[in-house]
C-alpha cells in the first residue's frame, strides 16, 4: 500500500462507527460476572438462545485419546461450568418453553432439560411417575414438571405437518450433521412417545398440589457451585422464583389439553378430556391478574376450544360469542339439515360466521355425499347457493362449483336462489354496495343460464326489478332476444354427414367453447353450421392450440368453401391432439370423418388422410407394444407400411415423421429382409431414414459374423460419425490473419443429430439398440482416448478402432448421445445386464462412483435372481470387480473393498490389506467380517486389531476365523460352498445399501 493510500484510509477510518466484536463463549468461563451483564443488554450479541447452543456444543464435544480413538465428553470442571451457564441463560428466560422450543432443536432442548434434572437432584434411575412430587424439594419438583411439560408439548408439535429446522450444536464429528440431527430427533421422539402416559400422570399429579412452586433462577444456580448449597438453601421453600399454583395449573391444563386433543384422532374419549382441560384453562385464566409465568397461545386455545365443543357438544363459560358455531355443529350432529340451511341464510344478513367456516361445512357435506350417504345432493346444492350469495355480498368471486350448478339448473333451484337473494337483503337499510353487488349477481344469473324460461323467471322477479335500473334491464332484455333467435340451416335432415339439424342456438362464445371441447365429429359439424350462420369468420382460429403440420397447411387453407375448410382443419387438429395423448379411439373417429369429407373433392387430401391414418395405426400398435403386448402387427398394417415407403405420387405433401416411424416400425418388428433386399435403391438414396434403417438391419443380421461380412457395419459407422461431426469455419480479418474459429454441425451427414436421436428413441428392438450402443461406446472410447477408463459393451470388435479425422468429431455430442441412448434403452428393459454394465461404466469413467456401483450391483442381481444364485463370471469379470473395488475405495468404504478383493480370480491381498489399514472407513466395518472367507485376510485383521488394542473388533475377527467351514483342512467343495454362501449374502447386503 502506498503512503498516499495509507493516509486516505487513516483519514476515513475514524469517521466510521466501529461495530462491537461479538463476545466469544470462552470469555464467560474466564469472567463469572460477564454473563449477567451480557444478558442485561437490550440487543445482546450473541442472543441468549445462541449462547445456550454454544455452551452445550462446547460441553458435549467428544475428545480423542492417544490412540486416536473418539471418547465421550469428559466430565471435568470446564464442561460442568458450561452446562451450568446454559442453565443460567434458560433461567434468565424464565424457562419459557415457547421461546426455547422455537429457537432450539429437540436434541439441544433435551440435553438442557436433562441437565436441569441433574442439577435439581432428581433421583437418577427412578421413573418420574414413581416420584411423589409433594415430598420433593420445590425446585426439584418444578424441574420434573418442566421436563414432562416439554415432553408432551414436543409430541404435539412433532405431529404438525411442517416444522422449521433450527440450528443446533454438532455433538459428534460426523460428515452429515443434518442426518445425524434428524436421527437423534427421531430417537428422542420415540422415547418421549413411549413415556407419554407417564408424563401425563406426572402432570396430573402436579394438578393435585395446591402449594406454590419454585423454579431455579440465576442466583440459585450460582449457589449450587458455592458452599451455601451445602446447607440446603437451594432446596428450601424460599429459594428460586415463586410461581403460584394457579399459574402453574393454568399452564399444565393447557399442555394436557393439547396432548389429549392430539390423541383424540385415535381415541375418541380423549376429546372429552381435552375439552375439560381447556375449560379449566379458561376458568383459571380469568382468575389471574397477570400472566407473567403463563404462556398461552390465545388463538390456538380458542381454536382448540371451538374444535372440542364441535366434537363433543360441550359448552363452557362465556361462550355467547361463539354460539353460532355451536348452533351449526349441533344442527349437523342432529342431521337437521333444513334448520342448517335456514341458519346460513340468516347468517347472510348477520355475517357472524366467517367464510372459511361456512366453506368447511360445505366440504364436510360433499365428503359425506362422496362416501355414499343418501339424500345429501339437494343439501349440498343449497349450501353452495347460500355460500355463493354470501361471497357476492362480500365482493368475492363466485365459486366454480356454483357456476357448474348454473349449467343445468331446475325451476326449484332458481326459486331457491331468488329466495335467498331476497332474504339476504332484509336489513333495514342495506348498503348501496350490497345492492350493487346483488344486482350484478342477478345479471350474471341471467347470462349464465341457457334455458330462456328460467331466465324470464329471474328477470320478472320483484328483486330484479328493484335492483336493476330501467336502462340495464332494457340492455339485458335485448341480449335475451338475440339469444332467442333460432337458426335452423337444415329444415330437412339428411342421413349424410353434412346435414345435421341445428338446435336452438346460444351465444357465439358458448358455441365456440363447445367446439373446443367436443370430440364427436357430427357435433363439431353441427356447431360449425350454427357458427357460420351467426358470423362469417375463420373458426379454425378459435383455439390457438389447434395445429396441423406445416406440410399440409397450404393445401387445407386452399379449400374455397369456408365451412369445409374449418371442418377439415379442426378435425385433423383434434385427431392429431388425440394421438399425442394416446386417445386412439377418438382419433380414428375424427380422421375417418375427415377422410369421408375430403374424398369427395380432393384426391390429394384423401391421400394425406390415408397417410395420417397409417401413422395413427402404427403409433397405436407401438403404444400397445410399449405397454407389454407381444402381439405382432396384422399383415395388412405391414403391407400398408411397405406401400407408404414405396409410394410415388408427385406434388403430394409428405410428413417426414410418417416415413421415420414406418422405418422404426419395420425395425422393431424385425422386418429386416424387406429393408435389406426389397426396398428400391432410389428410396435408399433419397430417404435418410430408410438408408439408416437398411444399414441397421444389415448390421444386426450379420451379428455375429466373420470379419469379411462387416462391410455394412463400416458403412453404418461412417454414417453415424458423419452425423456426429462438426465443420470448422475460419474467419479472416482484413490483415489476412485468422481472427475467429467457428464450429458448426456438419451438413455432410444424412440427417441432423437431433433428428437422429429422435429416431433412435422410437426404436424398441433389443438387438438394434445393442448395436447402436456398441457403436457409440466404441466411438466414445476413441474420441476420449483413455485406455484405462474405457466403457464396455457387446460386439465392440465389429467397429473400426481408429478415426481418420478425429478432430472433426463433436466429443461432447458423442458423450451426451451415448448417455441418452443407454438411459433410454434401460427404460425399455431395466433388466438387460449388458446395458446395465455399460451404464455403470459410463458413471465410473465420469467419477460418479455411487451410481456406478448401484448399476454394477443391478447387473449382478438381474442375472442371479437377486443374488440367490452365483453371478455368472462373464458378468462379474475381473475388470468389473476391480471397478467395483475402486468405487468402494473412492467412497471410503474400505471394509467393502477388502471383501470384494476376495471375488477376484487371484485374491488381491495388497489392496485388501491396504484398505483394512484405513481407520476412517465410512462403511459398517466389523459387521462385514462375517462375509470374509479368506483365512489370510481374517488373520491379518486379527493381527491388526491386536496391534491397535481394539479388543472387541479382534474378538469379532477371531470368531469369524474360528468357523469350522473355513478350516483350511476341509475338502475343496466345502470351502467353495462357504465362499459362495458369503458372496451371496455380501452382495445382498450391498444391494440393500445402494439400491
Amino acid at each position: 500500500m502506498s503512503a498516499e493510500v495509507a493516509d486516505r484510509v487513516a483519514a476515513v477510518a475514524p469517521s466510521r462507527p466501529s461495530t462491537p466484536l461479538q463476545t466469544s463463549w470462552f470469555e464467560f468461563l474466564l469472567d463469572g460476572t460477564l454473563l449477567e451483564k451480557h444478558l442485561q443488554k437490550s440487543n445482546a450479541d450473541p442472543a441468549p438462545v445462541q449462547l445456550i447452543v454454544q455452551f452445550l456444543e462446547q460441553a458435549s464435544k467428544p475428545s480423542v485419546n492417544e490412540q486416536n480413538q473418539v471418547q465421550p465428553p469428559a466430565d471435568n470442571r470446564r464442561n460442568r461450568t458450561l452446562k451450568l451457564l446454559s442453565l443460567k441463560v434458560a433461567a434468565h428466560m424464565r424457562w419459557d418453553l415457547d421461546v426455547l422450543e422455537k429457537c432450539l432443536t429437540i436434541p439441544v432442548l433435551n440435553m438442557l432439560l436433562n441437565e436441569l434434572l441433574c442439577v435439581s437432584k432428581v433421583p437418577p434411575g427412578v421413573k418420574h411417575v414413581d416420584l411423589d412430587l409433594s415430598t420433593l424439594p420445590p425446585t426439584t419438583a418444578m424441574a420434573v414438571i418442566i421436563y414432562n411439560r416439554w415432553a408432551i408439548r414436543t409430541i404435539v408439535l412433532s405431529s404438525f405437518p411442517e416444522k422449521q429446522t433450527k440450528p443446533g450444536p454438532h455433538q459428534m464429528n460426523m460428515l452429515n450433521i443434518v442426518q445425524q440431527e434428524k436421527e437423534m430427533t427421531e430417537n428422542i421422539l420415540t422415547v418421549l412417545k413411549e413415556q407419554a402416559a407417564d408424563s401425563i400422570s406426572v402432570l396430573e399429579g402436579a394438578l393435585r398440589l395446591k402449594k406454590d412452586f419454585y423454579v431455579h433462577t440465576m442466583r440459585t444456580l450460582d449457589m449450587l457451585t458455592a458452599d451455601a448449597a451445602a446447607n440446603g438453601e437451594t432446596e428450601s421453600s424460599t429459594a428460586g422464583l415463586c410461581i403460584s399454583a394457579v399459574e402453574l395449573h393454568c399452564q399444565v391444563h393447557y399442555d394436557l389439553g393439547g396432548i389429549f386433543f392430539q390423541q383424540g384422532c385415535t381415541d375418541q374419549p380423549a376429546y372429552e378430556k381435552a375439552s375439560e382441560h381447556f375449560r379449566q384453562t379458561k376458568e383459571l385464566q380469568r382468575k389471574l391478574d397477570s400472566t407473567v409465568h403463563v404462556h398461552l397461545d390465545e388463538k390456538r386455545l380458542a381454536g382448540y376450544w371451538n374444535a372440542c365443543r364441535a366434537l363433543t357438544g360441550t359448552s363452557g363459560p362465556s361462550d355467547s360469542q361463539t354460539a353460532p358455531y355451536d348452533q351449526i355443529n349441533s344442527l349437523i350432529r342432529t342431521c337437521n339439515y333444513q334448520a342448517l340451511i335456514e341458519a346460513l341464510v340468516k347468517d347472510n344478513v348477520s355475517h357472524s360466521l366467517p367464510n372459511h367456516f361456512r366453506r368447511s361445512v360445505l366440504r364436510e357435506f360433499l365428503y359425506k355425499f362422496q362416501q355414499g350417504e343418501t339424500g345429501l345432493d339437494d343439501v349440498c346444492h343449497k349450501l353452495c347457493i347460500c355460500n355463493s350469495i354470501r361471497d357476492t355480498l362480500e365482493g368475492e368471486v363466485l365459486s366454480v362449483r356454483f357456476q357448474q350448478l348454473l349449467l343445468k339448473p331446475s325451476k326449484r333451484m332458481v326459486d331457491f336462489i331468488l329466495e335467498v337473494c331476497t332474504r339476504s337483503l332484509e336489513k333495514d337499510r342495506p348498503s348501496e354496495t350490497s345492492r350493487r353487488r346483488m344486482a350484478n349477481f342477478m345479471k350474471t344469473l341471467c347470462e349464465s343460464m341457457e334455458d330462456l324460461s328460467l331466465v324470464f323467471v329471474v328477470s320478472s322477479h320483484k328483486l330484479f326489478m328493484e335492483l336493476l335500473k330501467e336502462k340495464e334491464r332494457k340492455v339485458l332484455v335485448e341480449q335475451m332476444r338475440k339469444r332467442s333467435a333460432t337458426i335452423n340451416l337444415s329444415a330437412k335432415p339428411l342421413p349424410s354427414f353434412y346435414d345435421i339439424p341445428a338446435s336452438a342456438s346460444v351465444s357465439i362464445g358458448q358455441l365456440e367453447q363447445q367446439l373446443i371441447l367436443s370430440l364427436e365429429p357430427r357435433r363439431i359439424r353441427q356447431i360449425l353450421i350454427e357458427l357460420h350462420g351467426m358470423a362469417e369468420r375463420p373458426f379454425w382460429r378459435v383455439n390457438n392450440k389447434w395445429e396441423v403440420p406445416s406440410d399440409y397447411i397450404n393445401v387445407i387453407l386452399g379449400i374455397k368453401d369456408n365451412l369445409t375448410k374449418d371442418l377439415v382443419y379442426i378435425l385433423m387438429a383434434k385427431g392429431l391432439h388425440c394421438i399425442s395423448i394416446k386417445d386412439f379411439a377418438h382419433a380414428r373417429q375424427l380422421f375417418s370423418a375427415c377422410l369421408e369429407l375430403v374424398t369427395e373433392f380432393s384426391p390429394k387430401l384423401r391421400q394425406v388422410m390415408l397417410n395420417e391414418m397409417l401413422l395413427l395405426e402404427v403409433r397405436a400398435h407401438e403404444s400397445l407394444a410399449a405397454e407389454g403386448s407381444r402381439e405382432r402387427p396384422p399383415s395388412d398394417l405391414v403391407s400398408r407400411v411397405r406401400g407408404y415407403l414405396e409410394m410415388r405420387i408427385h406434388d403430394l405433401p409428405l410428413r417426414q415423421v410418417v416415413g421415420e416411424e414406418c422405418v422404426a416400425f419395420m425395425l422393431n418388428w424385425r422386418e429386416n429382409d424387406y429393408l435389406i433386399l426389397q426396398v428400391p435403391q432410389t428410396l435408399v438414396m433419397n430417404n435418410p431414414y430408410i438408408k439408416l434403417g437398411q444399414l441397421l438391419a444389415s448390421t444386426c443380421k450379420e451379428l455375429p459374423g466373420p470379419k469379411e461380412s462387416r462391410r455394412t457395419a463400416k458403412e453404418l459407422w461412417d454414417v453415424v460419425v458423419q452425423i456426429c461431426s462438426v465443420s470448422i469455419q475460419h474467419k479472416r480479418n482484413s490483415d489476412g490473419r485468422v481472427g475467429l474459429i467457428k464450429h458448426r454441425e456438419s451438413t455432410m451427414g444424412i440427417m441432423q443429430r437431433n433428428k437422429f436421436i429422435t429416431f433412435i428413441k422410437k426404436l424398441r428392438e433389443p438387438l438394434v439398440l445393442t448395436t447402436l450402443i456398441s457403436l457409440f461406446v466404441r466411438l466414445h472410447s476413441i474420441v476420449r482416448d483413455d485406455i484405462v477408463n474405457e466403457v464396455t459393451a457387446e460386439h465392440l470388435s465389429i467397429w473400426p478402432s481408429t478415426l481418420s479425422n478425429i478432430q472433426a468429431v463433436d466429443v461432447e455430442a458423442v458423450a451426451v448421445t451415448v448417455k441418452e441412448l443407454v438411459s433410454y434403452a434401460l427404460t425399455l428393459n431395466p433388466n438387460n445386464q449388458s446395458w446395465l454394465i455399460t451404464q455403470a461404466d459410463i458413471y465410473f469413467v465420469t467419477n460418479q462412483y455411487s451410481a456406478a456401483l448401484n448399476f454394477y450391483l443391478q447387473a449382478g442381481a438381474v442375472c442371479s435372481d437377486f443374488f440367490t444364485k452365483a453371478v455368472p463370471p462373464d458378468v462379474y469379470t475381473d475388470q468389473v470387480l476391480k471397478r467395483m473395488i475402486k468405487c468402494c475405495s473412492m467412497m471410503n468404504c474400505h471394509t467393502q473393498v477388502a471383501v470384494l478383493c476376495q471375488f477376484l480370480r487371484d485374491v488381491d491381498y495388497m489392496t485388501a490389506f491396504k484398505a483394512l489399514q484405513e481407520q476412517n472407513s465410512h462403511d459398517a466395518m466389523d459387521s462385514f467380517y462375517d462375509y470374509i472367507w479368506d483365512v489370510t485376510i481374517l488373520e491379518y485383521l486379527t493381527y491388526m486389531h491386536n496391534k491397535r488394542g481394539e479388543t472387541e473388533k479382534r474378538q469379532i475377527a477371531v470368531k469369524a476365523i474360528g468357523q469350522t467351514e473355513l478350516n483350511t483342512s476341509n475338502p475343496e467343495e466345502v470351502l467353495q460352498l462357504a465362499a459362495q454362501k458369503r458372496k451371496k449374502r455380501f452382495l445382498q447386503a450391498m444391494a440393500k445399501l445402494y439400491f
